[in-house]
């Protein structure tokens, strides 16, 4: 019988050293999990409650404090702060859809100009004989000045559009 309590103490004092190598932390879900490998490496250090070489978790412990790294006149910002940083970056962001929806029309709208200057400057090469309207409403046709005045000011603008 002596030989059997030997046996049993020592299966006791092996399965009592596989206990101590025991894992506990909390997953993403919230969930406590037990187990004798180590946590996945995603789980930050805080939601490990039990390692080996760590003490076991104690919520009535006094907090730590915060580590060294942190520079002692930084602090979280307020949720005031957080929001303020928000709202700005929400308003930078309008202002730029803005500013690129009105660079948009801008470059469409002078797209249309060299388009119709094109369209003119071809007309005045071909000897299409141009016509306008006066202030009457009476259409009168073109000279030789006014389609050379009219040829000039078409290639000023075709100038800008290459």
């Amino acid at each position: 019988m002596n030989h059997r309590h030997i046996l049993l103490a020592t299966l006791l004092l092996a399965a009592s050293s596989l206990a101590v190598a025991q894992y506990i932390w909390v997953d993403d879900k919230g969930v406590k999990q037990l187990s004798d490998r180590p946590p996945p490496p995603n789980i930050p250090e805080k939601r490990i409650l039990k390692a080996p070489g760590k003490p076991l978790f104690n919520p009535y412990a006094p907090a730590e404090a915060e580590p060294a790294a942190r520079p002692a006149t930084a602090s979280a910002p307020t949720l005031a702060e957080r929001n303020d940083d928000f709202n700005k970056r929400k308003q930078a962001s309008a202002e730029a859809a803005q500013r690129a929806a009105a660079e948009a029309r801008n470059k469409a709208e002078q797209a249309a100009n060299c388009d119709a200057a094109r369209k003119n400057q071809q007309a005045i090469d071909q000897g299409v004989r141009l016509s306008s309207f006066d202030k009457n409403g009476e259409r009168s046709y073109m000279d030789d000045a006014q389609r050379e005045e009219l040829r000039k000011n078409t290639q000023k603008v075709l100038a800008e559009c290459k």
